[in-house]
């Protein structure tokens, strides 16, 4: 594995994940590292993720929490 390839690997991923409706102060708490953005009924939570466990983390906290998962997409560099 080369040092670009190596570099690649360990850069933060984006990831939009929508959510159904509009997320309280209190739930929040819970994304600490993600940009929240309203739109319409649902919230958008933004942000880079380290990884795939990053991400299932994530995805943990939110069907922890009781939240209507709705999409999860990868940003395209």
């Amino acid at each position: 594995m080369n040092d670009a390839e190596t570099t690649e690997s360990h850069a933060p991923v984006d990831y939009e994940i929508r959510v159904r409706g509009h997320l309280s102060d209190t739930l929040l708490v819970a994304f600490p590292d993600l940009q929240v953005r309203p739109q319409g009924g649902e919230t958008v939570l933004i942000g880079g993720l380290a990884d795939q466990s990053a991400l299932y983390g994530v995805l943990a906290r939110i069907e922890a929490l009781g939240i209507d998962l709705l999409e999860v997409r990868r940003k395209s560099a």
